[in-house]
């Protein structure tokens, strides 16, 4: 089976920083799941290209052409690695722009590693307080570790530890069986269930009801 991950990357520049640290991260993705004995299919989708496209379909609510194709691509992708640079605290309007054509739930479950770039690390609380509630709305898995590469970052190690570990979370969330009950629960049972083999008996249970409480002192 041939895992498809598939890359957003909202740079403006041709090349672009924001590029480059796509291009590493899905390398680094690459050999994970290729470590796995899992065979694999990575693509990027630029949005630069796309721009006019975009821009359309906020006007008329209907995307068209390519864009189509990449919204497309996102959704059949088992793993997502999205990029934006970082524009006065936040994710590029391009980028907002393209997932906002995506519903709410379109990603459910869908792993998804975001990164960032800009020129200074100040920047990287952007994905914890923005990027990463972007996708939590789309109701997709966001890995823990997010990926911020400052114009300094680039060539050093610290860097590239960032981007192994991330690369390794993003693909191991990938290859766990979306069907297993143990993946769901981290392989333990829902609490109730966990509680009621147990035998459990939760001491509120002989709690008396709010509102029987308050019938009983209007009475």
């Amino acid at each position: 089976m041939t895992r498809r991950i598939v890359a957003v990357s909202a740079g403006l520049s041709e090349p672009s920083s924001t590029r480059l640290l796509t291009d590493r991260l899905l390398e680094a993705a690459d050999r994970h799941v290729t470590a796995h004995g899992e065979d694999v299919a990575v693509e990027v989708v630029e949005l630069r290209p796309l721009a006019r496209l975009i821009a359309d379909q906020m006007l008329t609510r209907f995307p068209s052409g390519e864009l189509t194709s990449a919204i497309e691509k996102v959704l059949a992708a088992d793993a997502l690695v999205a990029v934006s640079p970082v524009f006065s605290g936040s994710y590029s309007g391009l980028f907002k722009s393209f997932f906002d054509n995506l519903d709410v739930g379109a990603l459910d479950g869908t792993p998804v590693l975001i990164g960032a770039t800009g020129g200074s690390a100040r920047h990287s609380l952007m994905l914890e307080h923005a990027m990463r509630p972007l996708f939590s709305y789309l109701h997709a898995a966001v890995v823990p570790t997010a990926v911020m590469a400052a114009t300094d970052d680039f060539g050093t190690t610290g860097l590239d530890r960032r981007i192994d570990r991330a690369a390794a979370e993003l693909v191991t969330t990938m290859l766990v069986s979306p069907g297993s009950a143990s993946s769901r629960q981290g392989g333990f049972l829902p609490a109730e269930a966990e509680q009621r083999e147990a035998g459990f008996t939760d001491r509120f249970d002989e709690v008396t009801d709010f509102s029987e409480l308050l019938h009983r002192a209007s009475s």
